[in-house]
C-alpha cells in the first residue's frame, strides 16, 4: 500500500479575501501568511513550534490503553509515570498551555495567536471536524492537541491511499490473510449470542453460528450493546451509559465525478495543481462556522455550510479517466435527525444548496459535474451501519475521551460480558482512519489469552 502526502496540507479560501496555503514546511507557511498578515507571519513558528512539542508528549496516548481509573495495574501507573516525566520536559510556556488549551473553545485559542479571520477559521476548523459542536463549544481545542499527538502539526495533512480507500482494506485483508485469518464478505451479523457470564457465538443472518473464544467488534458501542447484544445480559447501570452515549451525526458527504478540474476565484492558475492537491477549506471566518452550527442545533442542515474538499485524483491519476477528476466534500452541518422531513425527501435539496455554495467559490463547477453521490448522516447508519450516522462512532468531546471512552470503567476495550471486546473507532483513540483502536484492543486481548482469562 502507498500513501501519498501533498506538501500542501490546506489551502484556505474566502469569498473576498486572499487564499492561505499552509504547507508541512513552517517557512513555506510563514512566507504564504505574510501575504496577508505579517502580524500573524510571525506568531504562526510560535503556535507550530508549541504544538509540536506538546504533541511529541501525547503521542504515547494513542498507543496506550486508558487505565483502570478505580484500580490501575502497576504497568499503566509506570507508563503514566513516564508520560508524566515527558510532561516535566516540556518547556513551562507550552506545559502551561497544555493544561490550559484542552477545555477551551477552538476559537478563543487561534484568537489569541492570530487575527486574520480566514485564518482562524481555518485552524479552528480542525477542532470541530465531525462533531457536534461549534468552535465558541468548550473543549473543542482538543482536536488540535489530538492532531498534534498524531503527526506533530495542529492542522490535519491530506493523505490518500493509491488507488482508493478500497486499496486500504485490501492490503488489510491481504495482511490478515497471510496471519491466517479467514474473512467472510456479505455476512451480516444478527447477534451475539452471550450469557451474563461469557460471549459464546456470532450469528449471522443465514442463520450460520461462528463460535469463538473472543469476540471482537468494530461496531459502535450503541451499535452492539444495543442491537448486537441481548440488554438482559447487561448491568441496567452500564446500560443507561450506553444509552446516554451521544452518537448523533453532523456530517455528510458528496461525492463529485468532474470532467475537468474546477477554477477556483482567486487563485493563481500556475499554483493551482500544488495548492488545490491538498485539502480545501471553506469556511471565511469564525462566526461562519458558528452560524452553520446553529442550524444544526435546532435540526436542519446549513444553507451556508463548512466544507472540507479533496480532489484526490491531483495526486493519484488512476482515481478518474484523463483529464477528469474526483471531488470529495465533507460537509457541515447536517444533523442526523431533522426537524422538517427527512433525509430521503431532502438529500437532494441539500446537496443543489451544497453545490451552490460550492459554485461561488469555483464558478465552472456546475458545468463539469459528471455526477455525484450524496451520503447523510442516514445513510451512514443504514448501509454503513454507524449509529446515528457519527464518522467517530460517537463525539469526541472531554466527556467522551480517553478513560471515558466510550464510558468510564470501561475503556480499556473490554465489555462486561467476558470474551467480547470493542475495536472500533468508539473506543480510544477515536476515529481518524488510525488503526489505533484495533490495535490496542488486540494487544489487551492477546494480554487475555496468555493469562488464560478467555
Amino acid at each position: 500500500m502507498e500513501l501519498l502526502t501533498p506538501e500542501a496540507r490546506v489551502l484556505a479560501l474566502a469569498p473576498d479575501a486572499p487564499s492561505i496555503c499552509i504547507y508541512d514546511e513552517t517557512a513555506r507557511t510563514v512566507s504564504e501568511i505574510e501575504k496577508v498578515s505579517a502580524k500573524d507571519a510571525k506568531s504562526y513558528p510560535e503556535f507550530a513550534g508549541s504544538f509540536s512539542r506538546i504533541g511529541r508528549v501525547l503521542a504515547p496516548l494513542l498507543r496506550m490503553s486508558p487505565p483502570a481509573i478505580d484500580k490501575p495495574a502497576l504497568g499503566e501507573v509506570w507508563n503514566l509515570g513516564k508520560l508524566g516525566l515527558s510532561f516535566r520536559g516540556l518547556p513551562k510556556k507550552d506545559a502551561y498551555r497544555l493544561l490550559r488549551w484542552g477545555p477551551m473553545a477552538v476559537a478563543d485559542l487561534v484568537s489569541e495567536f492570530f487575527e486574520t479571520e480566514l485564518l482562524r477559521a481555518t485552524i479552528a476548523a480542525r477542532g470541530i471536524a465531525g462533531s457536534f459542536a461549534g468552535p465558541w463549544s468548550a473543549g473543542t481545542s482538543t482536536g488540535l492537541l489530538w492532531q498534534a499527538a498524531m503527526d506533530g502539526h495542529a492542522i490535519g495533512p491530506a493523505a490518500f491511499v493509491k488507488g482508493g480507500m478500497g486499496a486500504l482494506t485490501q492490503a488489510l485483508a491481504k495482511a490478515a490473510v497471510s496471519a491466517g485469518a479467514e474473512i467472510k464478505t456479505e455476512a451480516k451479523v444478527e447477534r451475539i449470542e452471550a450469557t451474563e457470564e461469557k460471549a459464546s457465538n456470532v450469528v449471522l443472518r443465514t442463520g450460520q453460528e461462528i463460535t469463538a473464544r473472543a469476540i471482537a467488534s468494530n461496531a459502535d458501542p450503541r451499535t452492539t450493546f444495543l442491537k448486537l447484544v441481548d440488554p438482559v445480559n447487561l448491568d441496567p447501570s452500564f446500560l443507561s451509559k450506553i444509552r446516554n452515549y451521544r452518537a448523533a451525526g453532523s456530517s455528510a458527504k458528496i461525492n463529485l465525478a468532474l470532467s475537468g478540474l474546477p477554477l477556483f476565484s482567486g487563485l493563481n492558475r500556475n499554483e493551482t495543481k500544488a495548492k488545490l492537491s491538498g485539502r480545501i477549506h471553506l469556511g471565511p471566518d469564525i462566526d461562519y462556522l458558528e452560524r452553520a452550527f446553529d442550524a444544526a442545533k435546532y435540526g436542519d442542515y446549513s444553507t451556508a455550510p463548512y466544507m472540507d474538499i479533496t480532489i484526490p485524483s491531483l495526486s493519484d491519476p488512476s482515481l478518474a479517466p484523463t483529464g477528469a477528476h474526483v471531488m470529495s466534500v465533507y460537509v457541515q452541518y447536517a444533523p442526523y435527525k431533522l426537524k422538517e422531513g427527512d433525509w430521503n425527501s431532502r438529500r437532494e435539496e441539500f446537496a443543489d444548496k451544497v453545490i451552490d455554495v460550492l459554485a461561488g467559490y469555483a464558478p465552472n463547477l456546475k458545468e463539469l459535474i459528471a455526477g455525484r453521490q450524496v451520503i447523510t448522516p442516514l445513510d451512514l447508519e443504514e448501509t454503513y451501519g454507524l449509529s446515528g450516522g457519527h464518522i467517530h462512532h460517537g463525539e469526541q468531546s472531554l466527556d467522551q475521551f480517553f478513560t471515558f471512552r466510550p464510558v468510564l470503567g470501561w475503556a480499556q476495550y473490554r465489555t462486561p460480558i467476558k470474551g467480547l471486546y470493542l475495536c472500533g473507532a468508539g473506543t480510544h483513540p477515536g476515529g481518524g482512519v488510525t488503526g489505533g483502536p484495533g490495535a490496542n484492543a488486540a494487544r489487551e486481548i492477546i494480554k487475555d489469552f496468555k493469562a488464560s482469562r478467555i
